[in-house]
């Protein structure tokens, strides 16, 4: 146990916006689930070994999932649909998605997760390699910082391919068309068809660098055969979606047009197959769960109101409560979740700002997380 757990904490520093932590995530190792062990096991342990138990704890209870809720499902679905139909030849535009969410709401795994099943999926029917010998990279990755210019864009998709060949080294250096250059022959070479751009919400369309940023996507889309998928908080609020109505903004307008939006929402109860969902997200939630004292129903249903409250259904404010809610139980050898332990802990402040509204309306019974059950008709007698 000893190497093992070592070794997988630091095969987990790597970044989606290089190719090789692309692969690590694509084809890398899933982080094995650690064995529930009971109080006199735990006792029998050396503290080395218990270290490394505990440590094993937390790196699973931080990593496991993605859990497929019916969110990662509908936007998968429609994900597909654009690019089964987005077959046009290089000559011709391919539309682009953006997901389109409040923070907290899994958009970036929806979208990272939809990449590494595109990725594998082209390999299987390919091959690692091309017909030219290079090596076959279906899906790239970047995320957009709030300073990003035209030429860091084109620097970051040539710093994300590094060294496809030995014949298209890489340096960081030139124009920004001769950067968009070195992109192109390393998406060609490579055969790329997705391009996921994370963080577009960085770019502000007040500023003359964040317009050119926004136009230079369309100039992207124009001349590299690819399927943008962009990914960013309130991208409609923020005007990158706007229709345009003067010269400054013909671009944009022209986004609007090319743009596909899919927006993610938080879980709602505010009907029976919402409460569904919240309880089969909670029951999926629970099974991941390494503690001694997990016993069914300790959080879908014990914990369902409390963890709505806490979190007003974000997902990402959820495993949130969850993750630091097992290290705490942990660290204190509760080994199980409580409402008296987890109102010790505090998590984004958006949650926490929206927790008393939620928490009044859930105890006057305004709201539920319960599903319940349709009565039953009182049938007629002799029938």
């Amino acid at each position: 146990m000893t190497d093992t757990a070592c070794s997988r904490n630091i095969r987990g520093m790597y970044s989606l916006s290089r190719k090789a932590g692309w692969s690590e995530m694509v084809d890398g190792r899933a982080v094995e689930r650690p064995a529930t062990l009971s109080d006199k096991q735990r006792q029998a342990l050396s503290d080395r070994e218990l270290l490394e138990y505990n440590e094993s704890r937390a790196i699973w209870h931080a990593n496991f999932g993605p859990i497929v809720t019916p969110q990662l499902e509908e936007t998968h679905e429609i994900l597909w649909e654009i690019l089964a139909s987005n077959r046009q030849h290089g000559d011709k535009v391919k539309g682009a998605a953006a997901i389109d969410a409040y923070p907290g709401l899994g958009k970036s795994t929806i979208a990272s997760t939809f990449g590494r099943a595109f990725h594998r999926q082209q390999i299987l029917r390919y091959g690692d390699r091309t017909e030219r010998g290079d090596e076959r990279w279906p899906v790239a990755h970047i995320g957009l910082t709030d300073n990003t210019t035209i030429r860091t864009v084109n620097s970051m998709l040539c710093r994300f391919y590094g060294h496809p060949t030995e014949a298209t080294e890489y340096k960081d250096s030139g124009t920004a068309q001769t950067l968009a250059s070195q992109a192109l022959d390393s998406v060609l070479r490579c055969e790329t068809e997705i391009v996921i751009v994370d963080d577009v919400h960085f770019l502000d369309m007040t500023r003359k660098d964040g317009l050119a940023v926004a136009n230079h996507f369309k100039w992207l889309q124009n001349n590299f055969p690819i399927q943008f998928i962009f990914v960013g908080v309130a991208l409609l609020e923020r005007g990158l979606m706007s229709e345009g109505s003067n010269a400054r903004d013909a671009g944009l307008a022209q986004t609007a047009r090319r743009w596909t939006r899919l927006n993610v929402d938080p879980f709602g109860v505010d009907s029976n197959n919402g409460r569904r969902d919240w309880r089969r997200l909670l029951l999926s939630i629970e099974k991941q769960l390494v503690l001694e004292k997990v016993t069914p129903g300790c959080v879908a249903d014990d914990l369902s109101d409390y963890l709505y409250e806490r979190t007003q259904g974000h997902v990402g404010s959820v495993m949130e409560l969850i993750r630091r809610g097992c290290t705490r139980a942990i660290r204190r050898g509760d080994e199980q979740l409580t409402v008296e332990m987890l109102d010790g802990i505090s998590i984004d402040v958006a949650a926490e700002k929206a927790r008393a509204e939620y928490a009044s309306a859930l105890n006057s019974g305004l709201i539920s997380t319960k599903v319940t059950r349709p009565r039953r008709s009182r049938s007629l007698a002799g029938v």
